[in-house]
């Protein structure tokens, strides 16, 4: 087994650091996957961690999401885009 397929399987099996380390690697696998220069095999991998990214994120978007209604009492209201930029 190659140090670079040994390596792929490692970061797989590793959790990000966070929301953010997830979206960069996410965005990554999606760039290298995209320009279709993996072979089969590393793109079902690539395919594979990116699911468990996706995973990721929007468990960290619910827990934050959770966060936010304590913190707002419940009282969460839809956002309103008025259209203005703010300067």
């Amino acid at each position: 087994m190659s140090k670079k397929l040994t390596a792929d399987a490692t970061a797989a099996a590793l959790a990000p650091a966070s929301f953010e380390e997830a979206m960069a690697e996410l965005a990554q696998l999606v760039a290298q996957m995209e320009a279709g220069q993996l072979p089969l095999e590393a793109s079902v991998a690539a395919y594979a961690r990116g699911s468990e990214l996706v995973k990721f994120c929007a468990a960290q978007l619910e827990k934050v999401e959770s966060q936010v209604k304590v913190l707002e009492g419940e009282m969460l209201k839809p956002f309103v885009d008025t259209g203005e930029a703010q300067q």
